[in-house]
């Protein structure tokens, strides 16, 4: 009897999985498409494979110069807000008072800002400060992504007893010596979550490098993308390639750390 319960959320889960999966189904067909193909039906599998638009796309985005632009950029924001947000809400939650607690639920508010409301009087001040550059956007990558960050890190953090911050102290340990070799470690699969779902966000980024990033080979990937599609033309066929050569980074990461995404989601919820 149960297994006829079944039927129903299988049916489901396989419909949700296909509807997940379709973009990916559209962007690899198209992608081994001709540019005539892709408008005749987009849905149609290729007449022959073709890797030509791979290779054209692959030399017009300048591809391992501009990967290396947002390998760097991603890299180092990741890393950064890794660093201070696990800092952050280490203190947060050892600390047990009003003040830690209303600095908590405004790191937790700052998520509902969208970005359009700050981005104007954001990068005004930030180029008076001369850094519209590469240095300038990690440093807004810290502060648009600790907040979310600060938050998982924090419901870890409350399922770890304090009598280990105790039993370290009474053997001498200092503060810093507590977290990076007591508790930063603990803390492996919610870092992987947090590493993740920043790398995401950032590698795929669009508008806040095309605000800040305005030199000539600085570009990132998706900001390359955009010379695909001009005022009177769109080359679909090499902008759908350049899209799957760009996303197979994060999906190989992806896969590599999904089991530790899963638990250090759970484990970051909130206790």
């Amino acid at each position: 009897m149960r297994k006829k319960y079944l039927i129903p959320l299988e049916v489901i889960g396989i419909f949700l999985a296909l509807l997940w999966l379709a973009p990916f189904y559209l962007m690899i067909v198209n992608s081994l498409k001709t540019k005539r193909e892709i408008f005749e039906d987009t849905l149609k599998p290729p007449s022959h494979l073709t890797f030509d638009n791979y290779i054209a796309a692959f030399k017009e985005l300048d591809f391992l110069k501009t990967f290396g632009n947002s390998l760097l950029i991603t890299g180092a924001s990741v890393i950064i807000i890794i660093i201070f947000s696990a800092m952050a809400a280490y203190a947060l939650s050892r600390t047990k008072s009003k003040v830690s607690t209303i600095i908590f639920f405004i790191f937790v508010a700052a998520m509902l800002i969208p970005f359009q409301s700050v981005m104007i009087p954001l990068v005004t001040i930030f180029g008076k400060f001369e850094m519209l550059n590469r240095g300038g956007l990690i440093f807004m990558y810290l502060g648009f992504g600790a907040s979310l960050s600060i938050f998982l890190y924090h419901g870890a953090l409350n399922s770890i007893p304090k009598s280990l911050d105790e039993a370290a102290t009474i053997d001498g340990a200092n503060k810093f010596q507590i977290f990076w070799h007591i508790i930063f470690p603990i803390l492996k699969p919610i870092t992987v979550t947090v590493a993740i779902l920043n790398t995401i966000w950032i590698w795929n980024d669009y508008l806040l490098p095309s605000l800040v990033i305005n030199q000539q080979g600085m570009e990132t990937i998706p900001l390359k993308m955009f010379f695909f599609f001009g005022e009177y033309t769109k080359q679909w066929h090499l902008a759908l390639a350049g899209l799957t050569i760009a996303i197979i980074p994060v999906i190989i990461l992806y896969f590599f750390a999904q089991r530790e995404i899963i638990k250090g989601v759970s484990e970051g919820a909130v206790k």
